[in-house]
């Protein structure tokens, strides 16, 4: 996947161009000044909710430092120095953190987190490389980055997508983060951005750079060193900032005639967190996913005091497990009698107390009232439509890499029994059971079991994929619904 983002000799005069007509922007006679960052139609309070979310899920699924470690005592440091280049107005409440991972990454989230990887510390050549990276993550966040990519209607693609758009249909806050371009799964979280994105965010990170008193240049430096080593750590990094062209050359035009400074050299911070770092117990991302799986790093981070400060007061602010207050199985059964739903690429017929809660282009939701809440389903039906990972996969094959990509999101989430085939619509297609934690207290007020029967199948370059969701205590007699909903399908 990677290497397939690395290769691009065509679109490369294309990209450089975008670069320097950002650079053109920003490169004003005298000091520069940082641009506007517009104005999505995500609100600021609705991007530093998510944010939080999103970052609280990272402390579950990943190893992080304690704040009270000297790794992250100095990336705090660093980078309030970089953000107090910023005007208040037009700042963020950001946070900085460090992840415990071998391979070079960081990732700023909306609204401020950030997070950073050991890989990353140890890497860097000196300290303005460090802070290079730094700079760029937090120039995503200042123009908002992830908040556009509503506007631009952006979906994921392949199974990341997949994955990412069932999850937050199941349980919050992976959907919401889906939307805005944030994959949270197998022990990692990517962000996916464009080289447009990437061109800006070097060209508003030269600007940090340069208000801090360091070294524009050492950004470019620093990604064109994981270029170079690609067939090491650099993938995963690289893969998520597809690069906009000669970095270097775009910064070094931005830069010209912007007045001359003395910069710093590297703090004696630096070189001593440095040294310690090496001696930080790491792992790689295929530990991380295998931890995040079992819980692992959620005990592992509190016993080390790895707390998020500011995680949501309650499971409701997430839709988590147990958010949903315990109805009557009345007001969720399903009628008896059916009407069609004309969901624009498909038709299928619908209880008649269950509602289209929502119908977009590649997602539909039916499902009764009582059963839904904040974006979290705990009765009904999730439909999702993406362009498919490959054209010469067999339903079974489609069907088993959605469901691991599920679990990989939902630690909680277990396959029951073996896939199976059927035939929807005319198609071929595979369906699997799964159980996870329902987002509806039990009666008894506790969490209870939630059984998802996922149905996975490929017309043309699009998998399609339902995921019917019931509690495990009522499946069985929601189940002939559900079946009776399936066979009903219809395509255009």
């Amino acid at each position: 996947m990677t290497s397939t983002r690395l290769r691009y000799p065509r679109l490369l005069p294309v990209c450089v161009a975008i670069c320097l007509a950002v650079v053109q922007c920003f490169s004003a006679a005298g000091a520069p000044e940082l641009p506007d960052p517009g104005k999505p139609r995500m609100t600021r309070d609705e991007q530093k909710q998510l944010g939080l979310q999103v970052a609280a899920e990272v402390y579950r699924q990943m190893p992080v430092l304690p704040d009270s470690s000297p790794e992250t005592q100095y990336i705090q440091a660093l980078g309030k120095r970089l953000v107090n280049t910023i005007p208040a107005d037009r700042s963020w409440p950001f946070q900085f953190h460090v992840v415990a991972q071998k391979e070079i990454n960081a990732f700023a989230l909306p609204g401020g987190p950030m997070f950073v990887n050991i890989g990353t510390i140890t890497a860097a050549g000196n300290e303005a490389e460090l802070a290079g990276v730094m700079a760029h993550e937090i120039a995503h966040v200042y123009m908002q980055h992830s908040a556009k990519q509503q506007d631009k209607s952006s979906l994921l693609q392949g199974l990341a997508g997949l994955a990412g758009a069932a999850a937050g249909a199941l349980g919050g806050v992976a959907g919401t983060a889906a939307q805005t371009g944030i994959q949270i799964g197998a022990g990692t979280l990517l962000l996916k951005y464009s080289r447009g994105d990437e061109a800006q965010a070097d060209a508003v990170g030269a600007i940090i750079l340069w208000k801090a008193g360091i070294n524009p240049i050492a950004l470019a430096d620093f990604f064109q060193k994981l270029a170079a080593e690609a067939g090491n750590s650099g993938p995963q990094f690289l893969s998520d900032h597809p690069n906009p062209g000669n970095r270097r050359t775009a910064i070094q035009t931005q830069i010209k005639n912007w007045p001359s400074q003395q910069y710093s050299s590297d703090s004696p911070q630096f070189a001593s967190v440095q040294k310690h770092a090496t001696g930080v117990q790491v792992y790689d991302a295929k530990e991380i996913a295998a931890g995040a799986k079992n819980g692992r790093w959620t005990a592992e981070n509190k016993k080390n005091g790895a707390v998020f400060p500011d995680a949501p007061a309650t499971a409701a602010a997430s839709g988590g497990a147990g958010s949903m207050p315990a109805v009557s199985i009345s007001a969720v059964q399903p009628s008896s009698n059916f009407q069609i739903a004309d969901l624009g690429g498909l038709r299928i017929a619908r209880p008649q107390n269950w509602e289209v809660i929502e119908n977009q282009q590649s997602s539909a939701t039916i499902a009764p009232r009582a059963g839904v809440s904040g974006g979290a389903v705990a009765y009904g039906v999730v439909i999702r439509s993406e362009r498919a990972p490959s054209a010469n996969m067999s339903p079974s094959q489609l069907t088993e890499a959605v469901a691991q990509s599920l679990q990989s999101g939902d630690s909680n989430m277990k396959a029951v029994g073996q896939i199976q085939r059927l035939t929807v619509g005319g198609s071929p297609a595979g369906w699997l059971e799964l159980e996870t934690v329902s987002p509806m207290a039990g009666a008894d007020g506790k969490t209870q079991r939630e059984r998802d029967w996922l149905v996975v199948l490929q017309r043309g370059s699009n998998a399609i994929y339902f995921v019917f969701v019931s509690t495990a205590a009522n499946y069985e007699q929601f189940r002939p619904a559900f079946e009776r909903m399936l066979r009903s399908v219809q395509f255009r």
